[in-house]
């Protein structure tokens, strides 16, 4: 028998937060002028690493942090949700892998992750699992957050432990996901000190902030109301000057220029000016709210009196987003359905931008200006992708070491960092190494001198003081296909070289001056990729077709469900890419029928067939565009199949509201049916709403009022394959 063990005397609680898309210049303490009181303190009373790097991709960073290994090494080369049969790109971290939180609990910490988790491939995330590497699967002993990439912050798809949860209360109730999960890690860490007073804790606090989309209440955002009309490049200059003013980058940097599809602010008219001023205003509201939240935890720990010997690392996955585009969007779905918005129809939207109609992110010259002063941004190796910042606050392990580290350092040193702050042994797995040495001295030498990065097809590697970058292109976002300069083909890519330790912004090539070492890097570069398993490459994912995986159990084209059984995952529904039926089986009564038969998403993408003062709808809310069709004649009383049945076609979309097979009204939309209705997951649920309707024309949960037995699903005929339909999702060739 195994007896439990006890943590070292003496051992510090670890408390991980991990913000995601947030760029290196955006936090206050590192050149903001965006107010981020609680960040700025820790910081202030600890240290801030300057030369801290990343996959430049989410779900990469997240299974580095957690594994201490490079992310193809452990089959997360690219987004969990595309597994294939490519070593590097399984999206599983393979079975039995040491991770942070099972080696913490193994040794004596309890182990908590709330927030964002995206370590799980497509087909993995339905209640029927498998559950292996969903967090309690991989160490974790308890689990609040949502599983995908992204969320609805006013009405998220939560998961509590193995079990998909409704939450707490809804969106016209105050409810913000960021709050919730400010709630439930004060509660679990609350709750573990008062079980057993003094036993050290793990606390992985991963938001789905600053990711899109950047929702927030309209008095956060109304405070920055006019702060940022001079635009990103007076604020990319002002944010450089108070970098240097506070030694967060040393003297002697040159701030890069900005690229040439990044429009000049002063190129712009007036009502776009009025338009982006606003995203970033609703921006800097949201990164505010999350500081406020994050600071609630952080009181905690004091009032518990814990500060002194936790722990606290503070860090991002990945620099500023680009993927609302040049002109930002009021609806991020649209970037994978290739739908572009409109001017007018965003400054329409403007007053409510934020707020529970929208799932907005911001123009990109706000990404190029949040990573200040680097280039490019998220999904790049470039600087602005992968360097990001990370504070370390811990007054028993610190002392009165303050200030900037300049040592690099990378997200696989996280696990080998928190494992030796704490007295538990590496393993011999882990790639990472130890940062603890410079906590208490600024001149230690950094861990590790060589890393290589690869995103999508960008390449990039440091040795030493030297780093060389690829000027390779992506496929898969519609404006930089469109606007970008750089190769489109590996053949043809150039490598760049810079000499880190006094260029350190990556401004001034050298590869002409020093071909010999560019040669000598990009072989270094081959030879990790091989070790790491890096290999095919790929930068986009129709060059990954062939070796997709589909799910053990895809779902098939016919599926009835059970009122009893709750809410279903999307992706363990018929996918209804090509068309097809959905009928609920129901009673309906001799007067007073009304309410939601079937629901999926909401009024930024979904579906929904819900009947008012006797009379059926059926609404279809696209990326673009929405269809509602209503019966003219009211649902007869009595048991009747009622639903509706949904006809792509080359000019787009038509919808019909049926009943027992007879059409009673129809519609025509211009856009054809998505396949993923949301990229942060929904579900479908049956007899009611929940969270936020289709359409304004009810309220949820404007449950049914009948009696529903069943709801049948038929998808369309000459379905396409589980890649197939990928593909199409992402919109990457």
């Amino acid at each position: 028998m195994t007896m439990p063990r006890r943590a070292p005397q003496g051992a510090p609680n670890v408390v991980v937060i991990l913000l995601d898309d947030l760029g290196f210049a955006q936090f206050g303490c590192y050149g903001s002028d965006i107010a981020t009181p609680t960040v700025d303190r820790l910081a202030a009373n600890g240290l801030r690493y300057n030369r801290f790097h990343v996959t430049a991709l989410c779900s990469p960073t997240r299974a580095a942090l957690l594994t201490g290994r490079n992310h193809h090494a452990v089959g997360m080369g690219f987004l969990a949700d595309i597994p294939t049969t490519a070593p590097g790109y399984t999206a599983r971290i393979p079975a039995g892998a040491p991770t942070l939180p099972r080696l913490l609990r193994e040794a004596g910490w309890n182990s908590f992750a709330v927030g964002k988790w995206h370590l799980l491939p497509r087909g993995e995330r339905t209640s029927a699992g498998p559950f292996d590497r969903w967090p309690l699967g991989l160490g974790f002993e308890r689990y609040y957050g949502f599983l995908q990439g992204d969320t609805n912050h006013w009405s998220p798809n939560l998961v509590r432990d193995n079990t998909y949860v409704e939450p707490p209360s809804g969106p016209n109730e105050g409810y913000h996901l960021t709050e919730d999960l400010a709630d439930e890690a004060i509660r679990m860490v609350v709750n573990q000190q008062e079980s057993a007073p003094g036993k050290p804790f793990f606390l992985y606090f991963a938001p789905g902030a600053m990711h899109s989309p950047h929702h927030v209440e309209r008095s956060w955002a109304d405070a920055y109301r006019g702060r940022f009309d001079e635009g990103w490049d007076r604020w990319r200059e002002d944010v450089f000057a108070r970098q240097l003013a506070a030694g967060v980058v040393p003297d002697g940097t040159t701030l890069t220029e900005r690229p040439a599809w990044v429009p000049a602010w002063d190129s712009l008219s007036d009502d776009e000016h009025r338009l982006y001023a606003r995203m970033h205003e609703v921006y800097a509201g949201f990164l505010s709210h999350t500081d406020a939240q994050i600071g609630r935890v952080v009181d905690a720990l004091d009032a518990l009196g814990v500060m002194d010997n936790t722990l606290i690392m503070v860090m991002s996955d990945n620099g500023a987003s680009a993927e609302g585009g040049v002109a930002g969007t009021s609806n991020e779905h649209r970037f994978s359905h290739r739908v572009r918005d409109d001017l007018a129809e965003n400054l329409a939207r403007l007053d409510d931008w934020g707020g529970q109609g929208g799932y907005p992110h911001y123009a990109w010259g706000w990404a190029w200006a949040g990573n200040t002063p680097f280039k490019l941004w998220k999904r790049y190796t470039w600087l602005g992708g992968t360097r990001v910042p990370m504070i370390v606050h811990w007054p028993a392990g610190t002392g009165q070491a303050h200030g900037v580290r300049g040592q690099f350092a990378h997200a696989i040193d996280v696990l080998p960092t928190v494992l030796d702050a704490c007295g538990v042994p590496v393993p011999d797995e882990v790639q990472g190494a130890s940062l603890l040495s410079t906590f208490t001295d600024a001149q230690a030498p950094a861990p590790r001198s060589t890393q290589y990065f690869e995103m999508i097809g960008s390449r990039s590697i440091v040795s030493d003081e030297w780093k060389a970058t690829t000027d390779h292109v992506s496929a898969g976002v519609m404006d930089e296909e469109l606007l970008m300069k750089g190769s489109r083909d590996f053949t043809t890519d150039r490598w760049s070289l810079f000499r880190l330790e006094d260029d350190f912004s990556e401004a001034h090539d050298l590869a002409d001056d020093h071909p010999d070492v560019v040669r000598r890097l990009e072989q270094l570069w081959f030879t990790e990729a091989g070790r790491n398993e890096v290999m095919p490459l790929a930068d986009s994912l129709t060059q990954r077709i062939s070796t997709i995986v589909p799910p053990l159990y895809p779902p098939g084209q016919n599926l009835v469900l059970y009122p009893e059984g709750g809410p279903v995952s999307d992706e363990a529904l018929p996918m209804l890419f090509g068309g097809g039926r959905i009928v609920a089986d129901v009673e309906v009564p001799g007067t007073g029928a009304r309410g939601v038969l079937f629901a999926l998403g909401n009024w930024t993408g979904g579906l929904a067939a819900f009947v008012q003062d006797g009379l059926l709808t059926v609404a279809v809310a696209m990326p673009g565009d929405t269809v509602r069709v209503t019966a003219d004649t009211p649902l007869p009383v009595g048991r009747h199949r009622v639903g509706c049945v949904l006809r792509p076609g080359a000019d787009g979309l038509t919808v019909e509201a049926v009943v027992d097979d007879i059409v009673l009204a129809a519609g025509t939309g211009s856009h054809t049916l998505p396949v993923t209705w949301q990229h942060g997951g929904t579900a479908l649920t049956l007899g009611h709403d929940r969270g936020l309707p289709v359409c304004d024309a009810y309220e949820p949960p404007f449950p049914w009022t009948g009696i529903l037995h069943r709801i049948r699903i038929d998808a369309g005929q000459g379905w396409p394959s589980d890649a197939e339909l990928i593909r199409i999702a992402l919109q990457t060739d």
